[in-house]
């Protein structure tokens, strides 16, 4: 896996990566760090990412159980440490996942499929962080 990481210039703080996959992606930093607020900072990047990370396992496992999965939602929120490094101290992560019949101990079994087994995200931030996960099914209509 390969990106390129540009510097915007000398007029703010804003990034510009090109991934492998040849796919572009800008951040940006706080106004208070010399930025403009124009896109993401790099950390929701990296929390946007695990989420992303996770929830693809979730449909994916979820799908591979003959399971009628509509929709995967993860809600996250992350604690960082006060010093520098500021890395995540604590995440929690709340999946609402939506489906029809959908069977309570599949969606379990996927979510912690994708925690212990899956989400290299996952695995990476659980190095740093706790990490705590809840999660709740509603019927597609």
């Amino acid at each position: 896996m390969n990106c390129t990481v540009r510097w915007g210039g000398p007029t703010g703080m804003s990034f510009h990566a090109e991934t492998g996959s040849g796919h572009l992606v800008s951040m940006d930093g706080a106004p208070e760090g010399g930025g403009r607020n124009l896109a993401p900072r790099p950390m929701e990047m990296v929390l946007l990412g695990t989420g992303a990370c996770t929830a693809y396992d979730v449909v994916l496992i979820l799908r591979k159980s003959q399971q009628d999965v509509r929709d995967c939602e993860v809600s996250l929120h992350a604690e960082r440490a006060l010093a520098d490094p500021k890395v995540f101290t604590a995440i929690k992560m709340h999946f609402v996942v939506v489906g029809k019949g959908l069977k309570a101990n599949l969606v379990e079994r996927a979510i912690k499929l994708s925690h212990d087994k899956y989400c290299s995200a996952t695995a990476m931030l659980g190095k740093s962080a706790t990490i705590a996960i809840d999660w709740e099914i509603k019927e597609a209509v």
